[in-house]
């Protein structure tokens, strides 16, 4: 069996589902790509078994033929050819002969009954509903980017270890959070017609996030699984089963108290007071008067501390309340295409909400930040 194929053609096609393929794992068999060619159609696989990428690419060959190819290897070799056209002729020694104008290479393969089943949303059409949407890829990645950051990585806590996909009649809303901070956004021109909840994992959430482009993305969920489909490449994913925790019920309806500062001067600030923030408990003070914000952080083991002052727009009673900084330091990065924000307050103890103060259009954001204690 032997067929021909573009040599960037095939590298593009293999950067793609490279990101599935494990760095380690106690199965060997995942660190190889699964070859597929039927009927002129060369299809590559790859899973680390949460996730699996597939991407296909139109060849001529007269037979079928399923095998399993060491992906980093192969990775690699083709990388660094220059663009030609790559042979490949299928021994029946277990071995592949890659042939070039210039050079000839030998690689092993295994047979395709050893690679595990690639999961599929179909596969479960029989045992319940399958929804499906479409979402352009450039605002899915950038919902992403908004939250991802406030994922769980806390094992203990696996339903907020991912993004909460939820669908109701005022959108489609994505929300993460690990206890200590939380994202919520709602894209309000996403109108689906089930109202449904599903929690994509950190995994999917990381690669998508590389992968998606300006195209539109087909995805499909099942109870088990959801489906990306983007112009030639499918990630396939396992949700997580656990019920996402009621996140409603923690964001405050209270804080009346309203801050409006310049977004990046207090994000510049938080990142000089980082330097001298205890490095046990990261804290940083916010002191607020009508018109100053000021803010400060001490770290008592080595001596040092700093205190910087910033003009803000200040409605209520004055103020002292603590921060985690690094908390604090990623919420703004992720804010950082906004002018102005406002922190919504309540007390020392209670939980801060941060807006942007220009909504996007179509777009409701809303960030949620739980303060620490301040030492008397």
């Amino acid at each position: 069996m032997e067929f021909k194929v573009n040599s960037k053609e095939l590298e593009k096609l293999l950067s793609k589902i490279i990101p599935a393929v494990p760095t380690r794992t106690p199965m060997p068999i995942l660190e190889n790509f699964l070859f597929e060619v039927k009927d002129g159609l060369l299809t590559i696989y790859a899973t680390d078994l949460e996730i699996s990428l597939k991407s296909s690419l139109n060849i001529v060959s007269d037979e079928n033929v399923e095998v399993v190819i060491p992906a980093r290897l192969l990775n690699e070799i083709v990388k660094s050819l220059k663009e030609t056209v790559i042979h490949f002729k299928f021994l029946p020694n277990n071995k592949i002969n890659l042939l070039t104008d210039t050079g000839k290479y030998m690689i092993s393969y295994l047979p395709a009954d050893e690679f595990p089943e690639i999961a599929s949303v179909d596969s479960e059409k029989g045992s319940g509903e399958i929804n499906e949407f479409s979402i352009n890829g450039v605002e899915l990645r950038q919902a992403f980017d908004r939250g991802s950051f406030a994922m769980s990585k806390e094992e203990m806590r696996p339903a907020m270890m991912g993004t909460l996909f939820e669908f109701s009649k005022d959108g489609l809303r994505f929300v993460s959070t690990d206890g200590h901070r939380l994202v919520n956004l709602l894209k309000k021109n996403i109108v689906t017609s089930f109202s449904q909840q599903y929690v994509v994992p950190e995994r999917a959430v990381s690669v998508l996030s590389k992968i998606l482009d300006e195209k539109e993305v087909k995805i499909h969920l099942s109870k088990s699984y959801a489906s990306f489909k983007l112009n030639d490449i499918e990630l396939i994913t396992r949700l997580i089963s656990q019920k996402y925790p009621d996140y409603a019920s923690v964001i405050p309806m209270e804080n009346e108290f309203l801050l409006k500062v310049n977004t990046k001067d207090v994000h510049d600030s938080i990142k000089r007071m980082m330097l001298f923030s205890t490095t046990s408990t990261r804290r940083v003070k916010f002191s607020i008067t009508k018109d100053m914000l000021n803010i400060s952080a001490e770290d008592l083991d080595i001596g040092a501390s700093g205190e910087e002052k910033v003009k803000c727009e200040y409605s209520g009673d004055e103020l002292e309340i603590g921060f985690n900084s690094s908390y604090v330091n990623d919420m703004l990065s992720h804010l950082s295409g906004e002018e102005q924000i406002i922190f919504k307050l309540h007390s020392p103890t209670k939980a801060v909400l941060i807006n942007p103060v220009k909504e996007k259009e179509n777009e409701e954001l809303i960030m949620l930040l739980m303060p620490v204690r301040l030492n008397t």
